[in-house]
């Protein structure tokens, strides 16, 4: 995996996605975070205890020490290691009540990402 600024992590994303690569850009220019930004499939996921099938279900965000945060808490966590003014927004997006809301808007925009500007030409989802 590409190493990540210190206590930064390192971002798994579905490189079939167009929405996914469309948002790591996004993180990378506009919240201009430290994070480091890996394709699962190019990843070893044994190494930070994933499978595919769990990579591909939602993002992720490693640690080298091992802490590892899906789904919406993953995006909470690139925030916080953003420029000043996306760390507020990663800091509430963990408080508890919120913390609900961020995870269930991730599932919304992870079973939706097809739709989604930049989607619906690559990703390689399943459309139930």
């Amino acid at each position: 995996m590409t190493p990540s600024a210190p206590g930064a992590g390192t971002f798994l994303y579905d490189q079939d996605c167009g929405f996914c690569q469309r948002a790591v850009v996004f993180a990378r220019v506009r919240v201009r975070t430290r994070t480091a930004f890996t394709a699962w499939q190019e990843a070893d996921l044994a190494t930070v205890g994933l499978t595919p099938e769990r990579a591909r279900a939602q993002a992720w965000v490693v640690y080298p020490d091992g802490r590892r945060f899906a789904g919406g808490d993953a995006v909470a966590e690139v925030l916080v290691h953003g420029r000043a003014i996306a760390r507020p927004v990663g800091r509430l997006m963990r408080l508890p009540l919120l913390r609900a809301v961020n995870r269930a808007a991730y599932r919304w925009v992870a079973a939706h990402r097809y739709r989604l500007p930049g989607g619906a030409a690559s990703c390689a989802v399943d459309r139930r």
